[in-house]
């Protein structure tokens, strides 16, 4: 069909008008009106362009520029993006309400998918469009993007921050430590602890030559201590390089200590340049012993132990965990070293990391 029929007219009427209404102007300056009406926006395009052919957008934005000339939002490439800005949660969500009804087979259900749509959109309404942006092209899906919305509004990220995440793979590390503390720490506290470890902590602005020891990795961590409390995540307070203990009048010294202020505990994180060897998880469990009895106060929750490794079998890790009666997540970590090219091109600067972070409560 043409775009030149009455109906295209009458629907370019319609959209003038949404756009010369004052709530849509005053979407300029408030966020959520303005993500709610490029949601209405890419909803009406994806229904028209069933009618009028894949040209409908180059026309619209041809005509909607001749009437609102200074008017940002309006071009080819962002009416593209409403699109498939709707697209993208419409069609994974309507999909999953139509699997559910056709496994259930339940009357019920057949508003599911609308009050999904809904509950998408108040979500999506919380952050700004060019977050939006990021997140909904370079998401796998619904999920995904879910993940990366609630963290943006939970950490109050940047966009710089949001992409850097989604580069290093934040939805896939986030949660996926070995751990007990399933077994060692009470509900829902172990589950709060479970979601706040990765696995593996990439700790890709450190620059080391081939052969280096496990002091400089850790001398580098706390040199970028900002880029470090970034990854470690929200929460994480340092407390001291090579903390000294004192036991039976022998000196021992943990790597790195931190204190967490969400879950209110100290947090042991060692480090080894090697592989996950067994012997690693009982000196940790030792030095957890050692900060619950001499440093921890009453009201604070057990100390939790992250230990870090060059590279771990899964099935070992849990094997070493398993009769450990304190709280231990071990993953790996990666360095520059280790990370693909196009990875290592796309990062910061230190510099650009740590000005960002003055803005932000890590």
């Amino acid at each position: 069909m043409e775009i030149t029929t009455t109906e295209y007219k009458n629907w370019l009427v319609e959209l003038k008008s949404k756009i010369r209404s004052s709530q849509i102007k005053a979407a300029i300056a408030v966020n959520s009106e303005l993500i709610a009406f490029y949601w209405e926006l890419g909803k009406s395009i994806s229904e028209k362009e069933s009618v009028w052919g894949s040209k409908l957008i180059e026309k619209v934005a041809q005509d909607l520029k001749e009437e609102f000339p200074e008017m940002k939002g309006l071009s080819r490439r962002n009416l593209f993006n409403c699109k498939q800005f709707y697209k993208f949660y419409a069609s994974d969500l309507v999909q999953q309400a139509v699997a559910l009804m056709e496994q259930l087979a339940s009357p019920e259900l057949q508003s599911s998918s609308n009050q999904s749509l809904n509950k998408m959109q108040q979500l999506l309404i919380q952050v700004p469009w060019g977050h939006n942006i990021l997140i909904f092209t370079k998401s796998k899906d619904t999920n995904e993007a879910v993940f990366y919305i609630q963290q943006t509004i939970e950490n109050n990220w940047s966009r710089d921050i949001l992409d850097l995440q989604i580069k290093s793979n934040l939805y896939e590390r986030q949660g996926k430590s070995i751990t007990n503390f399933k077994n060692t720490l009470p509900e829902p506290f172990s589950d709060l602890a479970i979601q706040t470890l990765k696995d593996p902590y990439v700790f890709d602005f450190i620059a080391l030559d081939t052969k280096y020891r496990e002091r400089d990795i850790e001398n580098q961590l706390v040199q970028h201590i900002t880029k470090f409390l970034l990854e470690l995540g929200k929460g994480f307070a340092f407390v001291g390089q090579q903390y000294h203990l004192v036991i039976a009048d022998n000196d021992y010294y943990i790597d790195l200590l931190f204190y967490h202020t969400r879950l209110k505990c100290y947090v042991v994180v060692e480090l080894k340049n090697t592989k996950f060897i067994p012997e690693f998880a009982g000196k940790l469990n030792f030095y957890l012993s050692a900060v619950d009895s001499l440093v921890k106060q009453n009201d604070d929750n057990p100390t939790i132990g992250i230990l870090l490794c060059k590279d771990k079998s899964n099935l070992e890790a849990e094997f070493a965990l398993r009769d450990i009666n304190k709280p231990i997540g071990i993953s790996e970590l990666k360095l520059t070293e280790n990370l693909p090219d196009n990875l290592k091109s796309s990062l910061p600067t230190i510099e650009e990391i740590e000005q960002e972070l003055k803005r932000l409560d890590v």
